[in-house]
């Protein structure tokens, strides 16, 4: 084959470059544009809200991936008729096809992670501006429901948040009943929600347990508390998008559309640390499984521990957490497993043994049945080495 019959594609990216989540959508391009030769990437540096196109003038392109999230990006993306892959749930441009990360599943996992604390009170603080945001408030507040709930929303100020903003908020999180779990629908908000906790010495984790969405290390990290934080599976979503592109420019038509990318894992961090529990014997017997669970725990241990007869704390657990001590143990062993698998570089059989399994086989069905993927799959998936299949949901 000669040159000419394999031209180089010219890819756009309108993607920011100011925060982590677009970042990872960017290194999932990168992973495929590397396996796949052939393609030149043009990509300037921007914010969320960016509507200076001017460095595209003159470009002669062959594709798009972009994050339409505003009426000029989407107008751009009308005039310039290139086949383009989006990557926004806000669907300004409703013709093309795209993928996003799962928004149900971001809304479903924080329940459940407020939940297995014990909290029984739910709250979530959006940004207006994004659908996104949006859509994880309504799903948020749809999962709270469905365990008979009511969850309250705030949303934060669309022009930035300023000291009377935060007074606004620290306000809102002040009336709420507590313990509550309060979701924000990003770090950012994360940050403002612990930020307006320390102005109105709300407690953090004991009042108000917080959790973020993008698992932006930096931020989930520099804030006071630490940050619990959804990982999504940005560098899968972005590996998509380039593959389905790659099919476009080559003349494939693809149905409109979002295909939904769940998130890989919570990273729980020191803000949402609570046993909201009112039973003293289920705390006792809580705290005992979590400063155990880097060793193997069987449900005869806890019994000891807490003086009870299996079925009276299994009866006790139910009432108060929905599953009984074996499952908790499992649950709390299963996520030491996930913590190995996603920091170190240990083998399967080292993580067994320092988690006390006694064969890492076991540890593996174990952990798979849990999660629903293999120890090696969650690992590729949660340090974005996998290479996703196109499912649409």
């Amino acid at each position: 084959m000669t040159a000419a019959a394999h031209p180089v594609r010219q890819v756009a990216l309108l993607i920011e470059t100011s925060n982590a989540y677009a970042r990872g959508l960017l290194a999932g391009i990168r992973t495929y544009v590397r396996a796949h030769h052939g393609w030149s990437l043009y990509v300037a540096e921007h914010s969320r809200s960016e509507t200076d196109f001017s460095w595209l003038e003159g470009w002669q392109g062959d594709g798009l991936i972009a994050r339409v999230e505003n009426t000029e990006t989407a107008d751009l993306v009308r005039e310039l008729g290139l086949p383009t892959v989006d990557l926004s749930a806000a669907r300004l441009v409703p013709e093309l096809p795209g993928a996003e990360t799962d928004d149900d599943d971001i809304a479903r996992i924080a329940v459940e992670h407020f939940a297995e604390r014990g909290v029984r009170e739910f709250a979530f603080c959006g940004d207006d501006r994004f659908g996104w945001s949006r859509v994880r408030a309504e799903r948020f507040v749809h999962h709270v429901a469905e365990r008979g709930g009511n969850a309250r929303v705030f949303a934060m100020r669309r022009s930035g948040m300023r000291s009377r903003d935060r007074q606004a908020l620290a306000g809102w999180l002040g009336a709420l009943p507590k313990p509550v779990g309060v979701l924000g629908c990003y770090d950012i908000a994360g940050q403002e929600i612990l930020e307006a906790c320390r102005l109105a010495d709300i407690p953090v984790p004991d009042a108000v347990a917080v959790l973020g969405v993008d698992n932006d290390e930096l931020i989930a990290t520099l804030t006071s508390p630490s940050l619990s934080s959804i990982q999504p599976d940005t560098t899968r979503t972005g590996h998509l998008a380039a593959a389905m592109l790659d099919r476009m420019m080559a003349g494939e038509v693809l149905e409109p559309g979002l295909r939904l990318i769940p998130p890989i894992r919570i990273v729980a961090r020191q803000s949402s640390d609570i046993l909201s529990v009112d039973d003293p014997q289920v705390v006792s017997a809580l705290r005992f499984v979590r400063d155990r669970a880097h060793h193997e725990v069987v449900v005869g241990d806890v019994l000891r521990h807490v003086g009870s007869s299996r079925r009276a704390l299994d009866q006790r657990f139910v009432q108060e957490l929905g599953r009984t001590v074996h499952a908790e143990i499992t649950r709390v062993r299963m996520e030491r497993v996930a913590d190995l698998l996603s920091t170190t570089d240990l083998t399967l059989p080292q993580v067994a043994e320092r988690l006390g399994f006694r064969h890492s086989e076991y540890m593996g069905v174990a952990f798979k049945r849990v999660t629903g993927r293999s120890p090696g799959q969650y690992r590729r998936d949660v340090r974005g080495t996998s290479i996703p299949a196109d499912s649409h949901r």
